[in-house]
């Protein structure tokens, strides 16, 4: 099976159903049923320089496009801030904490947790200071909860670990609905390849592909 065929269990972007699109800093779609890649991170995650940066950035691009706000621009704005904010997380600033492996194994089994119950749990990468998931909530779970079900449990298991306290991670949450099997293709290889690209010696990782995926050809290889 090619990845033009589409692996099993894999809903893409319906564009004759409706979107709900949802404008805070960054633009979040949603659509019952859909395919999402979505990366969420640590709260020391990027430096203050480097935030400031992206806001700088976001007041010239709503600016530049006073009078132009259709889908495609937002998807531009989207594309330009994931670009920056990738470069920057892989950099490896902030405490890195799930670079321990109590943390990244705490990460790991609450994403498992509600496989196959709420969402199906396609793949996934955990670096030192970020996470990157392909998952699709099941209708009736939207996204937001599985993310803050998710931020919620491990960031109180994580403080207990560390024995610390405070904000564990960064409220905001960058996710793409995944358009057809091409894009899927790309994002699941972008994570199995996300170590690599950030100079990780040994990969501080967890993956998971479910066995149909391995079976159709979805794995990690090249």
């Amino acid at each position: 099976m090619s990845f033009r065929d589409g692996p099993p269990d894999f809903e893409p972007l319906d564009q004759s159903r409706p979107i709900i699109k949802l404008r805070r800093k960054l633009p979040h779609w949603t659509q019952d049923g859909a395919t999402y890649f979505i990366t969420f991170r640590l709260a020391d995650s990027l430096p203050a320089e480097k935030l400031g940066e992206l806001e700088r950035f976001r007041e010239e691009w709503l600016l530049a496009h006073a009078d132009i706000r259709e889908d495609a621009a937002w998807n531009e704005l989207h594309r330009e801030t994931m670009r920056r904010v990738e470069d920057w997380l892989d950099a490896g600033s902030g405490e890195c904490w799930l670079c321990d492996p109590g943390c990244s194994g705490i990460v790991s089994r609450a994403l498992h947790h509600f496989h196959e119950q709420r969402c199906f749990l396609s793949s996934y990468c955990i670096m030192p200071n970020h996470v990157h998931v392909v998952v699709r909530p099941f209708v009736g779970f939207e996204p937001a909860d599985l993310l803050h079900s998710w931020k919620s449990f491990t960031a109180k298991a994580i403080n207990h670990h560390l024995g610390r306290t405070g904000e564990v991670w960064e409220a905001e949450s960058y996710d793409t609905l995944v358009r057809d099997s091409e894009h899927l293709w790309k994002v699941i290889r972008y994570i199995g390849k996300n170590p690599g690209k950030a100079g990780i010696p040994e990969a501080q990782w967890v993956r998971y592909v479910h066995p149909d995926w391995e079976k159709a050809g979805w794995g990690f290889g090249e």
